[in-house]
């Protein structure tokens, strides 16, 4: 049964985990001392930080827990919360900005029996067109279902005794993925997970073409490897989405397609390539508009080029790597 939510504030604990963010966490607790509420507090877990980052964080009034060693975001957002005495935890990452509303909305969507999850907005803070494709990607990709897969670590609100009950974030995991286990581990035990839109942070990518690519390298590579584990490949998981998916398989069968014909000296085969293009962007046609109604006619044009064209491979590159690496181990 749903909690009745309250109209007090309650104290809400900003938890963020660092490491060597010097680039962003200035901003990060800026916004978050920026906030219209008046109840919450911030504790920032420095993962052992070999930057100026702890420099930056204590000209902030949060308190700052220090690791005496590197050892993973995990451990770090588990280090902050067992110091958060708020009514509410809020994690969120070093390279996200809060709104001045943000934690307004967290407090009005809470529910004792849940996790919350927000996303990003769908402009970030650097508004460049890898930057603003990625988060319109992410924000789309992350609300379009009430019920999502996972609730993401970069806006995500739960009770403390929940928290505590489920044992926090698992230390002994991949490198990322960590609030997808967790997202899956509590829906297991019963718990519902609920995206609200309302809850929105600006994320800071700085993003080129090659970071972008890179990025969309790694999360393949481990979202794969996690799938393969929890034999979900096929699911429709937050940005690990059935459009991507189709996406990335669209692109490799026209590239098999036009390589069998100039093998086979049959241009007919090259006739279903339009067809399975128009396919995939029929299939992509939501996120194509959310392209368009966040930045205009231009930008979704680039946008949808670069993801039906350049994205796949980096996407495709990751998945093969991560089923090599799942199979063999190397």
């Amino acid at each position: 049964m749903t909690e009745k939510k309250s109209s007090t504030n309650r104290r809400i604990s900003v938890l963020i985990p660092n490491y060597n963010g010097s680039s962003t966490i200035g901003k990060c607790l800026e916004g978050a001392f920026s906030s219209a509420y008046d109840n919450f507090e911030v504790i920032v877990a420095d993962d052992c930080s070999t930057d100026n980052s702890v420099e930056i964080i204590k000209r902030f009034p949060c308190r700052l827990i220090a690791l005496d060693k590197n050892s993973g975001a995990s451990k770090a957002r588990n280090a902050g919360a067992k110091e958060g005495s708020g009514e509410i935890f809020f994690f969120i990452d070093s390279d996200c900005v809060m709104q001045k509303d943000t934690l307004a909305a967290v407090n009005k969507a809470f529910d004792k029996n849940a996790i919350i999850g927000g996303t990003y907005t769908k402009i970030p803070y650097d508004d460049s067109f890898f930057s603003a494709f990625q988060s319109i990607f992410i924000n789309y990709s992350e609300t379009k279902k009430e019920a999502p897969d996972y609730i993401a670590t970069h806006a995500m609100a739960i009770d403390p005794a929940l928290f505590k009950k489920a044992g926090g974030f698992s230390e002994d995991f991949l490198p990322i993925l960590e609030d997808v286990e967790f997202s899956h581990r509590l829906r297991r035990l019963g718990i519902k997970l609920i995206m609200n839109p309302e809850i929105l942070v600006q994320h800071i990518f700085n993003f080129t073409l090659i970071k972008s690519l890179r990025n969309a390298f790694r999360k393949s590579l481990w979202w794969t490897i996690y799938s393969l584990k929890n034999r979900d490949v096929f699911k429709d998981s937050g940005t690990a989405s059935v459009e991507l998916k189709i996406n990335v398989t669209a692109c490799f069968l026209n590239i098999l397609l036009a390589l069998i014909s100039v093998f086979a000296k049959n241009a007919l085969i090259l006739a279903a390539i339009p067809f399975i293009f128009a396919f995939n962007l029929y299939s992509n046609r939501r996120l194509i508009a959310a392209f368009y109604n966040a930045k205009g006619f231009l930008f979704s044009i680039l946008a949808s080029l670069y993801y039906t064209l350049a994205y796949p491979f980096a996407v495709g590159a990751g998945a093969i790597t991560g089923i090599l690496k799942h199979t063999w181990g190397f």
